[in-house]
C-alpha cells in the first residue's frame, strides 16, 4: 500500500471551500444592500493569504508539484503550469478585494462592485481549481509518484507546517466557524 501524499491537501480544501462558501454568501448578501461587514473580506483576505497560500499552496507548491516535475511532469504546458497560473489569478482577485474592501472600511463611496467582482472572481476560480486538483491531479500524483519519494514529500509537509505561526490552522477554523455561525451555515 503507497503512503497517501495528497490525503492532508484534500482535506485542507474542505476548510477553503467553507471560507469559499462564506464569502459567495456575504457577497450575494452585499449586492442586495443587507451585508456592509468591510472586516468579514479583511478577514477572508487573511485567511486566504495565510491558511491557503501560505499554509496550502506552499506545501503544493514546494513539495507536491516539484515531486511530479521531478518524476517526469513537465514544469510547463503541464497540469502544474496550470494550478501554478490559477494560484497567481487568485492572488490577483485577493489583492483587488482587499484594496476595494479596506477603501470602504475607511469610509470611500462606490467599492461594493469591486469587492464583489473580486470576490467572485476568487471564489469561481478556487472552486474549479480545487475540483480539478481533487479528481484530476491529485489522483494522478497517486498514481505516478513512486512510494521512495514519498517519505520525503510527508517530511517536507511537516515542515511546512512547523514553519506555520503556531495555532494557525485552528485560529483559521475558529474564523471560518464564527463567521458560518452568524450567517446560520
Amino acid at each position: 500500500m503507497m503512503t497517501n501524499v495528497t490525503q492532508v491537501m484534500v482535506e485542507e480544501h474542505k476548510l477553503i471551500l467553507r471560507m469559499i462558501a462564506l464569502v459567495e454568501k456575504n457577497t450575494e448578501l452585499l449586492e442586495q444592500g443587507k451585508f456592509r461587514d468591510w472586516q468579514f473580506y479583511l478577514d477572508a483576505v487573511s485567511f486566504i493569504r495565510n491558511y491557503a497560500d501560505r499554509f496550502h499552496h506552499a506545501k503544493e507548491e514546494d513539495v507536491l508539484f516539484k515531486a511530479l516535475v521531478a518524476n517526469g511532469m513537465p514544469r510547463e504546458n503541464s497540469p502544474v503550469a496550470a494550478m501554478m497560473m490559477a494560484h497567481d489569478q487568485g492572488r490577483d482577485f485577493v489583492r483587488g478585494m482587499e484594496e476595494a474592501a479596506q477603501l470602504a472600511k475607511e469610509g470611500e463611496p462606490g467599492q461594493v462592485s469591486r469587492i464583489a467582482e473580486n470576490a467572485r472572481g476568487y471564489a469561481r476560480l478556487l472552486r474549479d481549481h480545487i475540483d480539478k486538483e481533487d479528481n484530476i491531479l491529485y489522483p494522478l500524483a497517486e498514481k505516478v509518484l513512486p512510494e521512495d519519494v514519498r517519505p520525503a514529500m510527508q517530511e517536507g509537509y511537516r515542515q511546512a507546517e512547523a514553519s506555520a505561526t503556531a495555532g494557525l490552522e485552528e485560529h483559521y477554523r475558529r474564523m471560518v466557524e464564527n463567521y458560518e455561525a452568524r450567517l446560520g451555515a
